[in-house]
């Protein structure tokens, strides 16, 4: 049984500089550029924290971790140092205005996802024609990206085409071009890699950003389970055929146990049960273990995980 007590539910850690508390992650600017990524194990849906998933952070840090270490050869990414199994130390970068979403499946179920929109009639999208005769979860022809804005101010990500993205001087061209050409190389690496596993990248989303010297780098994470699709390649098949949802690893349990018995935009948030926190818990873990082909070691250093990330990141305190 999941030691429910071993959670990170915040880093707020005062000895550190320039402090930033996102939904699931704590970070600070140090003054010298570099920036603190503290994965939380704090679980969001419907603008709100749900709940603390023990291990969760751990599990996001070195999954992506586990990617970045196999894709340095595509693409320089952000990352510095590991002082803790929670925490990144980064290069603090520019952020591109653009979130680059890669598909390699008719899949989704937001308003802006590909099958959303197939399902409606569309076949123009993102700037990409799609044929007729689609099923429900079937492979593109190949691999597309949908890119979409990205909104810092809290309002809607908007989709995008390669044209509008350039032509409102969001990305210069030249930009355009190399952030593409990465991207799909780096969904290609993440497909083969996954298949080697017995796992099917259906989808991801990837974030970049420039550093001081304008150089293009890979930021946030990369193919973890919430940046990415997944779908278990035994039983894809026949779920294809019989038009079901392919198996997956399933995160949205607590998700749709809120929506099932309050508003989650309204309500207060009912008390959700110890099983199926254990329950969400075990599934980050085993999603780690499938991706990565590693065994999940979780850390159990410290009293508690704060007291282990406090400890680790001292080096770093400025009062």
């Amino acid at each position: 049984m999941t030691d429910l007590s071993r959670i990170l539910d915040h880093a707020r850690i005062d000895e550190l500089p320039n402090p930033y508390f996102g939904k699931v992650r704590d970070c600070y600017d140090l003054p010298d550029g570099r920036r603190i990524l503290i994965s939380s194990d704090r679980i969001s849906a419907f603008d709100r924290i749900l709940a603390s998933i023990p291990f969760k952070g751990q599990v996001l840090t070195q999954t992506a971790r586990f990617w970045f270490d196999h894709t340095t050869d595509i693409c320089p990414n952000h990352v510095l140092d590991y002082p803790d199994p929670n925490v990144v130390i980064g290069k603090r970068l520019d952020i591109l205005p653009i979130e680059i979403v890669v598909r390699g499946y008719l899949a989704g179920s937001t308003g802006t996802s590909v099958l959303t929109l197939y399902k409606k009639g569309e076949r123009e999208m993102y700037g990409h024609r799609f044929p007729d005769g689609l099923r429900d979860n079937e492979a593109l022809p190949q691999a597309i990206i949908t890119p979409t804005s990205k909104e810092f101010d809290g309002g809607h990500d908007a989709p995008l085409t390669a044209t509008e993205i350039v032509e409102q001087g969001l990305l210069t061209q030249a930009q355009w071009d190399e952030i593409s050409d990465i991207a799909l190389r780096l969904f290609a690496r993440g497909q083969e890699m996954a298949a080697q596993n017995g796992l099917i990248l259906v989808d991801t989303k990837y974030e970049f950003g420039t550093d001081a010297d304008g150089k293009l780098m890979l930021a946030d994470e990369i193919h973890t389970p919430d940046s990415s699709r997944f779908w278990l390649a035994d039983g894809y098949q026949s779920a294809l055929e019989n038009g079901t949802r392919p198996p997956s690893f399933d995160k949205d349990v607590i998700r749709s146990w809120v929506d099932a018995r309050c508003d989650p935009y309204v309500d207060d948030i009912p008390e959700i049960p110890a099983d199926l926190i254990a329950a969400t818990s075990q599934v980050y873990i085993d999603a780690y273990q499938a991706i990565t082909g590693q065994i999940f070691e979780p850390n159990m250093d410290g009293d508690t995980v704060l007291d282990r990330v406090r400890a680790n990141l001292a080096p770093y305190f400025t009062t």
